[in-house]
């Protein structure tokens, strides 16, 4: 029916005539189409109706969260503190290396590894201070 009225046909005489938008509004008003539209309504009804009944307080959606996070804080800590005796390891191969093959400009490689290094351990502790767990 709005197809109908965008899209009027003028014949040579000057009279509307159903044509082209005839054909496109009957074509989406079919019984078929409209029992699609009808289902499509009702699943977007129930979707929406049971996002709401699975929302919860919150306070307990917080707390649950922040319990969740809590268990994650000292696996990764020590991953990073972990991450940071490698990293420390390897820099401080790099740097002796270096030095010892007579490279005099081995400040940069220094300060490069040893504070990535001491980035990691203090990301660390400042994760676990974030959260509590000192």
């Amino acid at each position: 029916m709005v197809f109908s009225l965008l899209i009027p046909l003028i014949t040579p005489g000057g009279f509307p005539e159903k044509g082209a938008a005839f054909f496109i509004s009957k074509k989406f008003n079919t019984p078929k189409m409209n029992k699609l539209k009808k289902i499509w309504a009702t699943a977007v009804v129930l979707a929406l109706g049971s996002a709401s009944a699975f929302a919860q307080n919150g306070v307990t959606g917080l707390n649950t969260a922040t319990s969740s996070l809590k268990t994650y804080v000292d696996p990764v800590t020590n991953i990073a503190l972990v991450i940071g005796g490698i990293v420390g390891i390897v820099g401080a191969i790099r740097v002796y290396s270096k030095w010892n093959s007579g490279d005099q400009d081995i400040n940069k490689e220094l300060m490069g590894w040893g504070g990535s290094c001491v980035f990691l351990v203090v990301s660390a502790v400042i994760i676990k201070a974030f959260f509590g767990l000192t």
